[in-house]
């Protein structure tokens, strides 16, 4: 469930499946220089990420593998994940290729990822030196997230608009990321929204249905470290958060904004939490800050009956801070953040400290709580049962 070259899923995707698995794979021999005196930095590694998606040539199945294990041995050292089914040719190609590198260090990996993606880059008639990492104000590089920082504000745009912005495994591995570097930066506020005309609609549900050889009960304690992780990450920042809810939000999209210090929402935004309705219970410290927020009637009437509020009806509860017409939403919100993040930056994470200082442990145990209860529902054949009629009810659309 941890990310697996994010950069390479572009060219993944335009592979046919045949074409992978098939033995006439053309060999491309590329040449690297490989520097064992001097190991890449983080820094030109996430470089090197970055210059990959530039690449305007499709460099070749066999080169695509290379590219796929030096990533994984890079990032999370050498193969330790079971040996795909026979069946599953796709995922069986690519751990052969990471379990070809054997015990190599990641710091070598790391090398020769940089050196390769440069060869590739040279051979399209560019640079094949390493530079250093992209200044503050420039595009992080993530694969569905756009991550920016200007005016002191960091800023984390979750990019799928095709899709309703649903978070894939991968994404909540980014994101979490992403908080991290936004903590240690310069900005003063960080910001999340959404590309398009959603904020979130949640997990992408086929998430649920890439079940590793170790069956549903490893994919559910994968999932729940995921998710443990990704929560906490809301739980510690340390600076003012701020979500942008630029349409409808979903799930763990909604949880979530109960861990945010400001919530502005256009008109056209609404908030869905259904919860039982795919066999599931709460999650991101809802079962607590809903109820804390806007009383546990209302709580309920959301978290176990499905219940989706208006852009009004979640500013009249609490859950969001203030609405703004559609019109208006993008230049109303963005002239206040600006304004903001104008103020002493110290001041502001102090003052968020204290507010948020006397419940962090009580909300890192209903983390732990809510997880070993999701871990437990998605193990369940009620939940099974729910999300396959979901997808069954979807595809008769």
């Amino acid at each position: 469930m941890a990310a697996v070259a994010l950069q390479c899923c572009s060219l993944w995707r335009s592979v046919r499946f045949r074409s992978l698995v098939s033995s006439t794979v053309p060999r491309l021999n590329i040449h690297t220089t490989a520097s064992p005196m001097m190991a890449a930095t983080v820094e030109q590694f996430e470089q090197a990420k970055s210059r990959l998606s530039t690449l305007k040539n499709d460099p070749g199945n066999e080169v695509k593998l290379k590219i796929y294990a030096l990533f994984k041995q890079a990032t999370q050292g050498p193969c330790n994940t079971p040996k795909p089914g026979m069946l599953d040719f796709v995922n069986k190609v690519k751990w052969d290729a990471w379990k070809s590198l054997g015990s190599i260090s990641q710091d070598e990996a790391r090398q020769q990822y940089c050196d390769l993606v440069g060869s590739l880059v040279a051979a399209e008639g560019g640079s094949s030196t390493q530079v250093a990492a992209q200044p503050a104000g420039s595009e992080a590089t993530y694969e569905t997230l756009l991550v920016t920082t200007e005016d002191n504000i960091t800023t984390i745009k979750l990019n799928r608009p095709t899709k309703k912005n649903a978070i894939t495994t991968e994404m909540y591995n980014d994101i979490v990321a992403a908080l991290e570097q936004a903590a240690k930066d310069d900005s003063v506020l960080t910001v999340f929204t959404g590309a398009g005309d959603f904020y979130c609609s949640g997990n992408d549900l086929s998430n649920f249905t890439k079940i590793p050889e170790g069956g549903v009960e490893l994919m559910a304690k994968q999932a729940g470290d995921l998710l443990r992780n990704y929560v906490n990450a809301y739980i510690d920042f340390p600076k003012p958060l701020v979500a942008v809810v630029n349409g409808p939000a979903v799930g763990i999209a909604v949880t979530a904004l109960g861990l945010f210090d400001l919530v502005y929402a256009t008109e056209k935004a609404t908030f869905h939490t259904p919860f039982s309705q795919l066999g599931q219970s709460p999650e991101a410290c809802s079962s607590y800050t809903f109820p804390k927020i806007m009383g546990v009637a209302k709580a309920s009437e959301m978290l176990l009956f499905n219940k989706k509020l208006t852009a009004t009806q979640a500013c009249e509860l609490g859950l969001v801070t203030e609405v703004f017409p559609e019109s208006s939403f993008q230049m109303e919100v963005w002239s206040r953040l600006k304004a903001y993040a104008k103020l002493p930056p110290n001041s502001l994470a102090l003052s968020k400290q204290l507010i948020r200082s006397t419940e962090k442990d009580r909300l890192h145990a209903v983390n732990d709580a809510e997880v070993e209860r999701l871990v437990e529902r998605w193990t369940s054949d009620e939940c099974f049962n729910a999300i396959m009629s979901f997808f069954q009810a979807k595809s008769k659309l």
